[in-house]
């Protein structure tokens, strides 16, 4: 589990619009490097937010390695204790969640639903909630929890619903490990009502810096799940013909007392996956990333591992 917090300073710089709660409009803000950063500690974790963004792309990522069937192994595996472990993943959808208006009217989905758990709290705020997932596990707990919101087993780059259904999409940390964004966005663009809003959360290229340089500083070799950058997901959605509002950037840091925590956290909540069959560490090795990390974090029993999320709201017009 997570121990103390650990700070960690902004590096990323992209236009941004306003958060939501103010204005939105399509003039885009431009923040200096590391201008406005702020710390705040949730759950044992640290959120650094900053602007985001170095260039652009115009090509989606596919990355055919990692299967929906080895995705969806792997979670429904942790799903029986994901609630209680996923402390990081549960602040980044809180974070979601809060981006979206506090009342909502007719018909919500939730993309990468989980345990359900921000389903029901999308029914709360009066929407009628659709939960949607891979993983057969993760449906059999959101269903043994919650009997109001709908759960039904699907993927995100085939939803299984007809267009034009819903007035919200969510989605907390599942897209990042969908195959090709372009079609994610535009199936997210086929379900949305005309003035519907989607309010995503995605786990975005720059994650688990810290772990991939002590592996290489511990001469291992890199265990690296592929992810799209912020650039390439902006990409997709303008392409599927969503207006993109506003993107925020932030780094959520956990922290862990020893290197056999953190490596349980990304396992244990089922993040761990690389496409690729990856060979046990020894002892010996173990030993070696543990004094790689500790070096590279500069603090005593604090390794820190850091989630890079961009949060997005997107319109359909």
């Amino acid at each position: 589990m997570s121990a103390s917090p650990a700070e960690k300073s902004a590096t990323l710089t992209e236009p941004l619009e306003p958060i939501v709660g103010q204005s939105l409009n399509d003039t885009a803000r431009v923040l200096p490097q590391n201008e406005d950063a702020f710390v705040a500690e949730f759950c044992n974790s640290t959120v650094v937010e900053s602007a985001d963004g170095t260039g652009e792309a115009k090509k989606a990522i596919v990355a055919p390695a990692i299967t929906e069937q080895s995705i969806a192994h792997r979670f429904s595996k942790a799903a029986v204790k994901y609630d209680s472990i996923a402390c990081i993943q549960r602040n980044i959808a809180e974070q979601g969640l809060a981006n979206l208006p506090k009342a909502l009217q007719g018909d919500a989905l939730d993309i990468g639903c989980g345990t359900g758990i921000h389903t029901q709290e999308i029914l709360k705020k009066g929407a009628v909630a659709t939960g949607v997932d891979i993983a057969e596990g993760m449906l059999a707990q959101a269903r043994k929890k919650y009997s109001d919101p709908i759960f039904v087993e699907g993927s995100a780059v085939d939803l299984p619903f007809s267009e034009n259904m819903f007035s919200t999409v969510f989605s907390s940390m599942a897209l990042q490990w969908v195959s090709d964004t372009n079609l994610v966005a535009s199936e997210i663009a086929r379900v949305l009502k005309q003035g519907g809003i989607a309010e995503l959360a995605i786990m975005v290229s720059g994650s688990f810096d810290e772990l991939k340089t002590a592996r290489k500083v511990a001469q291992l070799s890199q265990a690296e799940t592929h992810l799209p950058t912020t650039a390439q997901w902006v990409s997709g959605f303008k392409q599927s013909g969503l207006r993109l509002q506003r993107v925020i950037t932030k780094d959520y840091v956990d922290t862990h007392q020893d290197i056999m925590s953190l490596l349980h956290s990304v396992k244990g909540v089922g993040a761990g996956e690389t496409g690729r069959k990856q060979p046990p560490l020894s002892r010996r090795d173990i030993k070696k990333l543990a004094m790689a990390y500790s070096n590279i974090s500069g603090v005593e029993s604090k390794l820190p591992l850091t989630y890079r999320v961009s949060h997005f709201r997107l319109e359909k017009r």
